[in-house]
């Protein structure tokens, strides 16, 4: 049995991890962190998620929730990622981070973290995605600069963050193995008289409305031909799924730096 604190669980992936934890009997419901003054401290965190109760409140000690789980999994603000990797580092906890967003300093906190016990971090943590990911380092492996990559995403009306964490990596894997375009320029948008689009560049484009969950799309076009790899989600439920898998996976690692590539084994 694995024991697991969420951190941040009455935002929208938290409530849905919430919900996914009594799918896997294997898992238990240790913590429900929410942060000092949240006005669902201290109500049951099924409650809150929708679902029945879980006998476990919300709570905003955090300490005591790292204490008391065997994998910790973040799903907060970037801003408050230093502080939860401290606290699992010291708790010598395994940490499951899908935040997006972090500034080099916060990155740096999680890797510091990272030297003392298992860390998984992931933008996404849908197995499709991962797959979308694997599947554009692939395209762009075989393709070269004579075709033009563009990424696409596309969130609900609420996300904080623009691109997504998940189109950032996009254009990272572009960059990394598609030739000619390792020091290729991000454009988030083009406006006015920009003139002919160069060679050396990658649009990235981030749409928000309604309650889309999440949609990517990486393009990659020239004369006569265009190919695009594109993931939609549907419902948070595969990125809790994926979630979990990756708590399960992360549980009894040494410490170190894991990615979702490897829990899907590529």
């Amino acid at each position: 049995m694995v024991s697991i604190a969420i951190m941040g669980a009455c935002g929208r992936m938290g409530s849905a991890l919430v919900q996914a934890v009594k799918n896997f009997p294997n898992l238990k419901l240790a913590a429900a962190v929410e942060q000092p003054g949240h006005p669902m401290v201290g109500i049951d965190s099924g409650t809150v998620a929708g679902c029945p109760p879980t006998g476990v409140p919300v709570t905003d000690d955090p300490e005591a929730a790292v204490a008391a789980a065997d994998v910790v999994i973040d799903f907060t603000f970037h801003t408050v990622v230093p502080a939860v990797a401290e606290c699992v580092r010291r708790h010598r906890k395994a940490y499951v981070l899908g935040t997006t967003g972090l500034t080099p300093d916060e990155l740096a906190s999680v890797e510091a973290a990272a030297q003392v016990v298992p860390v998984l971090m992931a933008p996404n943590m849908s197995l499709g995605v991962n797959l979308l990911l694997n599947l554009v380092k692939q395209a762009a492996a075989v393709l070269d600069s004579g075709y033009d990559a563009e990424i696409v995403e596309m969130h609900h009306r609420h996300k904080k963050d623009a691109p997504s964490g998940t189109a950032r990596r996009l254009l990272e894997i572009v960059r990394e193995n598609m030739g000619g375009l390792e020091d290729a320029k991000e454009v988030p948008g083009r406006d006015g008289i920009v003139g002919e689009r160069t060679k050396n560049e990658i649009g990235i484009l981030a749409m928000r409305g309604g309650d889309i969950v999440g949609e990517h799309t990486v393009f990659f076009t020239t004369f006569g031909e265009r190919i695009e790899l594109t993931h939609r989600a549907t419902s948070r439920e595969i990125l809790s799924s994926g979630a979990v898998t990756a708590m399960e996976f992360l549980a009894g690692k040494p410490a170190g730096l894991y990615t979702m590539y490897d829990v899907l084994g590529f």
